[in-house]
């Protein structure tokens, strides 16, 4: 069973929905969209979900959209990213 998976089924055992919170990576920079990032479990997400900012973002929102852009326009890459995640992965996780 995944990580996620034993997540919803914590969630379902505990009849209570789940906090899933999204962020841009990189918005609107790398350090501080880590920091939101670190602050997210202990402000009660359950899961998070870690958006990695692409040009053409046409199927999202305007809020997404603009958190994109602002995160690319600071230079945010797929290697600053996956960096992030491996180091909440080792700080947090």
């Amino acid at each position: 069973m995944s990580r996620i998976q034993k997540r919803f089924a914590a969630l379902k055992a505990a009849k209570r929905a789940g906090l899933v919170p999204y962020i841009s990576a990189g918005d609107p920079d790398v350090a501080t969209s880590y920091q939101v990032l670190k602050g997210l479990p202990a402000a009660g997400a359950d899961l998070i979900e870690l958006g990695m900012p692409f040009t053409d973002q046409m199927a999202d929102g305007p809020s997404i959209q603009l958190g994109g852009q602002r995160a690319l326009k600071a230079g945010i890459t797929v290697d600053h990213t996956l960096d992030m995640v491996r180091r909440f992965r080792k700080e947090v996780d």
